[in-house]
């Protein structure tokens, strides 16, 4: 976490503003409130810069948020396609995400501390801090690949959705869908949903460029660009003895890389505040994707436990001012103005951003939730510790979860096939209609985040002193959220999330009560109690040897045992063979371009 992680000031040289010029110092709090809108009429520089940083911190967290969107523990994995593999961005199950514990509201701010008073020491024993500047750039340049690298992929994908979408809307309202790998746009036509090919749309591009009169050889090379960029690529990297990876990544996520490394270079050499800012906002988004609270009361307690760290850095002690002006490394954005400056620590972007991107995936979570449906099943249960066969059949209901459908990387979609009475609920893919889920409390946190951010710029402004931005962002948020489930009465809901893992079992067996709603699951101790579960309305009989067989159900035939033999004796054989003549590469690294199918 960043030693000046919740500092907020405007200065002509990123020190205290100098306002006593137009407002006495000896005027009361009311006065000086009244004479601000006074002043910054007559500092209009001062109001941009200070919109500049309101918006950036916004971006950041509303565009982190939405790319941490991932499976809720209320939906079920999507379904695998016909040729047996998984959407294309299932790799998202597997990223990897950092959880806070409660533990850790005790923890960060004790470590931040020891970090901040180390630093600011460490400045008081150079005396210069250039030295300490040049090693803390190499390290964050360093460290700062992996952020650069994502952001700049998801930038590159945000342009691509635009330039090569897989639907658009022409203006007669026929919905074109692209298909690469026919390299054809086909629409729907009548009730019956038959697809028609239009012969006269050649290219992957949308609307009036869709029948862009091209050559073959441009317009099969447009055909493969557009394949090369949506389609995945497979990284293979194997070490002999130590490593055997592979990797799904896209073309752009190769080139994100490629241009985090040169800015990284340029930053280095140039130091620009520009581009200092850039691996800043690097940091911020990719924290608040890999980062989360776990629970409403555990980020609840992380950063009220950082709250108070924050107030008393930054008023009672010299360490947080000291430390966040001398270092010139991207730990801070600062926004410069004509005659003035302004800087925002990056924690104060991050630590309400990860709560606010809770919020979102809660959001995500009630929409599915919302979705269950109750399966009426029998439960079978077998005593056979009399002589007799005791069957005694109970119904009850089963939860089924609904298929999740990824929303994200939809901009261009949205953009291309939407219409303007439907631009807030897209429905022309499933996609884009599981994109424009409800986000109340996303809203709601978003909504506090900036009235706490404009409380803590006029705060600044009023008493000319640094202010601890999360003084004010962490009750704007924290309250404004919990005060939003107080209200829609969902704060069970709330308190009983988790992203811990729990919440994510299989479809379960659970009590009702009369209007529907879930008591407790049931506990199906198959193991003790023989107990069996159907859905209702599937017959069974039992056989004579006891085993339940399907009334519905084929007769199948074993194969003659001599084939067996024969099919096993010729793979096992095979298997020899190409065990002999396959010798494991003691390096290999490749890179593979996709199949024309898009499977790698």
């Amino acid at each position: 976490m960043a030693t000046n992680d919740s500092i907020l000031r405007a200065a002509s040289d990123i020190s205290a503003t100098n306002i006593t010029e137009s407002v006495v110092a000896n005027l009361t709090f009311t006065e000086r409130l009244a004479a601000l809108p006074a002043y910054v009429w007559e500092n209009k520089d001062l109001f941009i810069l200070e919109s500049r940083l309101i918006f950036t911190s916004l971006a950041l967290i509303y565009l982190g948020s939405h790319a941490a969107l991932r499976r809720p523990p209320s939906a079920n994995p999507p379904k695998k396609s016909k040729k047996g593999r998984q959407q294309r961005d299932e790799d998202r199950e597997d990223q990897y995400v950092h959880g806070l514990m409660l533990s850790d509201a005790i923890l960060l701010p004790i470590l931040a501390g020891v970090v901040l008073v180390g630093f600011y020491y460490l400045i008081k024993w150079l005396e210069d801090p250039y030295l300490l500047n040049k090693i803390l750039r190499v390290y964050f340049s360093c460290m700062s690949l992996a952020s650069m690298g994502k952001l700049f992929a998801d930038f590159l994908h945000f342009l691509t959705g635009f330039i090569f979408p897989t639907v658009w809307r022409a203006g007669d309202g026929k919905l074109y869908h692209i298909d690469s790998s026919k390299r054809g746009q086909w629409f729907t036509e009548g009730e019956s949903l038959r697809q028609v090919w239009d012969e006269k749309k050649k290219t992957p591009l949308p609307g009036r460029w869709s029948e862009w009169k091209l050559s073959d050889a441009r317009n099969a090379l447009l055909w493969e660009v557009s394949h090369l960029l949506v389609e995945q690529w497979t990284i293979r990297l194997y070490i002999h003895g130590i490593i055997s990876q592979k990797f799904k990544v896209k073309f752009n996520d190769i080139l994100g890389i490629v241009l985090g490394v040169g800015v990284n270079i340029v930053y280095y050499v140039t130091q620009s505040t520009f581009l200092s800012n850039v691996m800043g906002w690097a940091f911020s988004y990719t924290s608040i994707i890999i980062m989360s609270p776990t629970a409403f009361a555990t980020g609840t307690a992380v950063l009220f436990g950082l709250f108070l760290y924050d107030i008393y850095m930054v008023f009672f002690t010299p360490y947080m001012v000291t430390v966040a002006t001398s270092l010139d490394v991207p730990i801070k954005l600062v926004f410069e103005g004509p005659t003035k400056a302004s800087m925002l620590g990056l924690g104060d972007i991050v630590l309400p951003g990860i709560f606010v991107g809770l919020c979102l995936r809660f959001d995500q979570y009630m929409y599915y939730y919302r979705q269950r449906k109750l399966v009426p099943v029998d439960l079978i249960a077998k005593d056979e510790s009399t002589d007799q066969l005791i069957t005694n059949t109970q119904t009850q209901s089963m939860v089924i979860k609904p298929d999740y459908v990824d929303p994200q990387g939809q901009w261009g979609n949205w953009f291309w096939s939407t219409k303007l009475s439907k631009i807030l609920s897209p429905d022309a893919t499933p996609a884009l209609k599981a994109s424009a889920f409800p986000k109340t409390y996303f809203h709601a946190a978003m909504i506090g985040y900036f009235v706490a951010m404009v409380t803590t710029l006029v705060m600044l402004l009023v008493y000319h002193h640094a202010q601890p931005a999360l003084l004010y962002l962490v009750p704007g948020v924290v309250f404004t959220v919990w005060i939003t489930g107080m209200l829609r009465g969902e704060l069970r809901e709330m308190w009983n999330y988790t992203e811990d893992g729990s919440l994510d079992t299989a479809d379960k067996i659970v009590e009702v009560d009369g209007n529907g709603n879930v008591i407790d699951s049931v506990n199906n101790d198959a193991g003790n109690n023989n107990v069996g579960e159907k859905p209702k309305g599937e017959q069974t009989m039992e056989a004579k040897d006891g085993a339940p067989s399907s009334v519905n159900s084929s007769e199948q035939k074993s194969p003659p045992l001599n084939e067996v033999r024969e099919k096993v004796g010729k793979s096992k054989h095979k298997a020899k063979t190409s065990r002999k003549e396959r010798v494991p590469p003691v390096l290999l690294f490749s890179i593979e371009t996709p199949d024309r199918d898009g499977d790698s």
